[in-house]
């Protein structure tokens, strides 16, 4: 038998995680049959099990590919703005409004958290990274008071992170969606520098 390449193995950890992405997406992880899901990529559980070690490590890649995903478009939002404070705002809506998103509110806001806990610790630590460094901007500029830019990153993302959650889990999520950046916009007032 040929050994396969390192090409052609992360060809096929890739097809794996496409393949699951759909189906959590359709149809809930719970729901998701390994045995149906490796079958309709064309492999055996056994690739699924040597690329990933078991269903929770599946899962785990498939919210690390969309956090990433989600990573790239907030950067854009910040990144593209006319100002660092706007874009500072309309990142941090804008990761709200992600939670009413079909894909995102099951796969990485419900069943990561029920099935995973949540984000990893990596993850924890790579969003509040970034939004320190966009806060000791603000910091720089004068625009936001002068306080531990961590300390603020971390209070900020553990909101943002919570409000999400509770506007996945309803049924209103436009009213949660609409009530939490309300409130939002009165937190962000309370950071400027006077």
């Amino acid at each position: 038998m040929a050994r396969r390449t390192r090409a052609e193995m992360e060809e096929t950890r890739q097809q794996l995680i496409t393949s699951a992405r759909q189906a959590f997406s359709e149809h809930g992880y719970a729901d998701t049959s390994m045995d149906e899901l490796t079958a309709q990529a064309g492999f055996t559980r056994g690739a699924l099990y040597h690329h990933f070690g078991d269903k929770k490590g599946l899962l785990q890649a498939v919210v690390e590919q969309i956090d990433a995903e989600m990573d790239a478009r907030l950067h854009t939002i910040s990144s593209s703005a006319d100002d660092a404070w706007e874009g500072f705002c309309a990142r941090c809506r804008g990761y709200l409004e992600m939670a009413l998103e079909p894909e995102i509110q099951r796969i990485v806001l419900r069943d990561a958290k029920s099935v995973l806990g949540g984000a990893t610790p990596e993850s924890q630590r790579h969003c509040i990274s970034s939004m320190q460094g966009l806060i000791q901007n603000l910091i720089t500029q004068g625009t936001v008071a002068s306080v531990d830019p961590q300390a603020l990153a971390s209070l900020i993302y553990g909101s943002l992170a919570e409000a999400a959650f509770w506007i996945a889990d309803g049924e209103d999520g436009n009213t949660r969606l609409s009530q939490s950046i309300t409130a939002l916009d009165l937190l962000l007032r309370g950071l400027r520098a006077h």
